[in-house]
């Protein structure tokens, strides 16, 4: 598994299809990051399951998890 991956999801405020390069070499991990297209910050949920497969969640910065 490479380390920096790239993500596509969608931006919870705006609903743009967006990429995001993820590092897994921590593990799990948990941050904000600014959509690129509507500039507001998402929270990102990263989560490493078993095999080493990559979940995320992005959700508003405010939404409960």
């Amino acid at each position: 598994m490479n380390a920096i991956e790239s993500v596509s999801d969608f931006c919870p405020y705006c609903g743009e299809a967006i990429e995001i390069l993820v590092d897994a070499s921590g593990g799990d991990d948990e941050y904000i990051e600014d959509c690129e297209v509507c500039c507001r910050p998402m929270t990102i949920a990263l989560s490493l399951d078993g095999d080493d497969s990559i979940n995320i969640r992005i959700y508003a910065e405010n939404e409960a998890f």
